[in-house]
């Protein structure tokens, strides 16, 4: 279902057509054609499941579909802004499939990009990621160790004791980005049923804080990376993907909640208690106590 209410920057809840015709709080916290923008983006349907929706717990996309929620506008501008520069990119990719939506079944997947993408004759998925920092130095397998300099504390609790220096090293496992490589291949999979083979699959990370101290601090020194993203076996990538559309087939069949989501799918608890547009509908997220535990106006 699409969301029906707006959380305001004082944290209570109204409904999106009343916020956009009038705002109660007599200066809007965004722009007005962005509020429109960010309505029209939550009440998109699209039928049967998406690539992004299974990878999502299956609970929360059970909700999602079934009860009505609120969204803080706030929380939706870096996914507005992202969609805005994947726009601006693909009016210059005439000669690329760029964000066309192909389906089996009921499970569907819209990709960014595909084709010579680098102008070196392989023919490349490719995706856009706006992301932090960390999670780039996460998926670029950046770590700091602590490298011993020729000197020594001369002074203080650790007098006598060999000094340290850090120094990032580069060759580290890949971290925080299992989602991505569920999403690149489940596109895959979909592209090379409907006959378009993929010889590589490649994410374009831009950096959203990207000149930051706090980007400095954690090496992680560019505006934009090329992240390659490694094939997973297609009976693997069907399987997940078909088990976790029968577990919502069922449960939307049987009106029955799902057991909760995994650890992994709520980041330790920390997507139910501020990221998750349905936790004030979970039982779970309501035990943690979430953002939008706010009763609607």
């Amino acid at each position: 279902m699409p969301a029906r209410w707006f959380i305001c920057p004082d944290g209570s809840i109204h409904e999106i057509s009343a916020c956009i015709e009038n705002c109660r709080m007599g200066s809007r916290c965004l722009f007005l054609p962005t509020l429109r923008a960010i309505a029209n983006s939550e009440n998109r349907q699209i039928e049967g499941f998406t690539i992004t929706e299974l990878i999502a717990g299956t609970r929360e996309t059970y909700l999602k579909k079934t009860v009505e929620y609120a969204a803080a506008p706030q929380d939706r501008m870096l996914a507005l802004n992202g969609s805005e520069v994947h726009a601006k990119f693909e009016q210059n990719a005439e000669d690329l499939l760029s964000e066309v939506r192909l389906r089996e079944e009921d499970i569907s997947g819209m990709f960014d990009l595909y084709g010579d993408v680098l102008g070196d004759g392989m023919l490349t998925l490719g995706d856009y990621k706006v992301t932090s920092s960390y999670k780039g130095m996460l998926a670029l397998g950046k770590y700091a160790v602590e490298v011993e300099t020729k000197e020594i504390f001369k002074s203080g609790i650790r007098k006598g004791q060999p000094k340290t220096r850090k120094e990032w090293q580069e060759d580290g496992v890949r971290k925080g980005i299992q989602d991505w490589r569920l999403q690149l291949n489940g596109y895959r999979v979909l592209l090379e049923q409907a006959g378009y083979p993929v010889e590589r699959m490649i994410i374009q990370m831009m950096i959203r804080d990207a000149g930051l101290e706090v980007a400095a601090r954690r090496n992680v020194d560019q505006s934009v990376y090329l992240l390659p993203i490694n094939r997973i076996s297609d009976q693997w990538v069907k399987r997940y993907f078909n088990t976790k559309a029968q577990r919502l087939r069922d449960a939307l069949s049987e009106q029955k909640l799902p057991p909760i989501c995994s650890a992994k799918e709520r980041w330790q608890d920390r997507k139910c208690q501020r990221y998750c547009d349905v936790a004030g509908a979970c039982s779970h997220a309501l035990t943690l106590g979430s953002k939008n535990n706010t009763e609607v106006a």
